[in-house]
């Protein structure tokens, strides 16, 4: 399949001169990159050999800006079921997560795998072509198996990681004794989901991860043998929630004696293959103990602000050399999976500052967040094949259009208006060489009837 992107207004391509292309085109030949320039230079590059490159499609993206798929880091796409559950109320993240146990303790496979397609479908509907995804609890028979489903039946690049709670309030964790597992059952899951699933390969469609959920609602020793097993398998992530709030501070320090990222450490969680979720209240020694160790952390603002949990020094994460991406964050404290509006928040809230620091508009710019939000994103999950258009790279771009009602008057510079204006729908998905989403809409999808059923699951979970 050959399929030539063309009359883009501007090609972003992220690379790492962060070039810009007016009337900008892209040649895919089945799942990779073959040829980037102007409309006018690839359209004389095929001509040169019509037999061997003249498209099988062609599209059309007059009035749009072309990037690399938006990458989210982050979430837990089971969430979509409980919206608004505990943000309405303003509870902060113990009292939510204390408050939507019971509800979440209801799930089955069903409910895993549609909520999971919801979030999927609005993921890819906000220019998401790879998500990252945390499913930390397996009630009445659910298993990683089920939104993996989701997502390979709609072709987005997935991450699910094989989360886990061990340690119930029983024994001084915050889950209820009812919804945490036994540890030797999730090793064991673990690594089945790793043999059956994980591709290591270049271009790879799905890989897997290991999660421990918290420091609050797991062992030392399920920390432990989860970097052992991830470490004795090529490109098996880690990945884990760390330092979002000061409650959980003060809760490492009275359990364990240190605060969560040298507790983090003590366990051997650091180094490239590591991500954290947050990362809300570092120190610069922390700051400094991440970008030497090469960990990632993945910031998530909007779930940040609507919980209380904080401002992520994300600036001087970037400046000291963190790999920093973005994450939506679960669906039940954003309450939404809309990836380009998270990088719009993530660029708002660092200019806002936080404690010691001043308000600056130049704080982060609107480029600065669409590049955590696609190199920042690839290099979070260990992908260098992703993140940016570029000759070789896997064919995964968005098109946005900005010839619309909301950048209106933004054409001076219409790649920053993707983040200063309102953010919209992505108008083309292309993932792996295939189009995900067309003219602003996924071919095939009975949507309405999804989130009918969607709807209905939530109401029994909920009521």
């Amino acid at each position: 399949m050959k399929l030539l992107l063309s009359r883009a207004d501007v090609l972003a391509t992220q690379d790492d001169a962060g070039t810009e292309i007016r009337d900008g085109a892209v040649f895919i030949r089945d799942n990779w990159i073959e040829r980037v320039g102007s409309s006018a230079e690839l359209d004389t590059w095929i001509a040169e050999d019509a037999a061997a490159r003249t498209p099988d499609r062609r599209i059309d993206l007059a009035g749009c800006v072309l990037l690399p798929g938006l990458i989210n880091g982050h979430h837990h796409l089971y969430q979509t079921l409980t919206r608004s559950v505990g943000t309405a109320g303003g509870l902060a993240l113990f009292d939510w997560l204390k408050t939507l146990y019971p509800i979440w303790g209801r799930m089955d496979p069903e409910a895993v795998y549609v909520s999971a397609k919801v979030g999927l479908v609005e993921l890819l509907l906000s220019g998401a072509t790879t998500v990252a995804d945390h499913l930390y609890m397996f009630p009445n028979g659910a298993r990683l198996d089920d939104e993996i489903d989701a997502a390979v039946e709609l072709g987005v690049r997935f991450h699910p990681t094989r989360g886990s709670m061990s340690v119930g309030e029983s024994e001084g964790g915050l889950p209820p004794d009812d919804l945490v597992e036994r540890e030797e059952d999730i090793l064991e899951d673990g690594l089945r989901v790793i043999q059956r699933y994980h591709d290591p390969a270049p271009g790879s469609m799905l890989r897997i991860g290991l999660a421990p959920c918290s420091p609050f609602s797991v062992s030392a020793d399920l920390m432990r043998e989860s970097t052992r097993i991830a470490r004795s398998h090529p490109r098996v992530g880690l990945h884990t929630h760390l330092a979002e709030t000061l409650d959980e501070e003060r809760y490492c320090l009275a359990k364990f004696g240190m605060r969560p990222l040298d507790y983090a450490e003590s366990l051997d969680w650091l180094g490239p293959e590591v991500w954290f979720a947050h990362m809300v209240h570092p120190n610069a020694s922390d700051i400094a103990k991440l970008a030497h160790s090469c960990s990632g952390v993945c910031s998530c603002a909007s779930s940040n602000m609507i919980l209380a949990s904080g401002i992520p020094p994300v600036r001087a994460m970037i400046d000291a050399g963190v790999r920093v991406g973005l994450g939506v964050d679960g669906s039940a404290s954003n309450d939404g999976n809309h990836m380009l509006g998270e990088a719009r928040q993530a660029m708002l809230l660092q200019r806002v500052g936080w404690p010691g620091f001043e308000s600056r508009a130049d704080r982060l710019s609107a480029r600065e967040a669409l590049r955590l939000a696609t190199r920042g994103g690839a290099a979070l999950l260990g992908r260098e094949e992703i993140g940016s258009i570029e000759v070789g790279k896997a064919a995964d771009l968005v098109a946005f259009r900005v010839d619309g009602l909301e950048h209106a008057g933004a054409q001076s510079d219409p790649v920053a208006a993707l983040l200063t204006c309102a953010p919209t729908r992505v108008w083309l998905s292309v993932i792996n060489g295939r189009v995900v989403v067309d003219e602003g809409a996924i071919p095939g999808l009975d949507l309405r009837g999804l989130i009918a059923r969607h709807n209905a699951i939530s109401r029994r979970m909920v009521s």
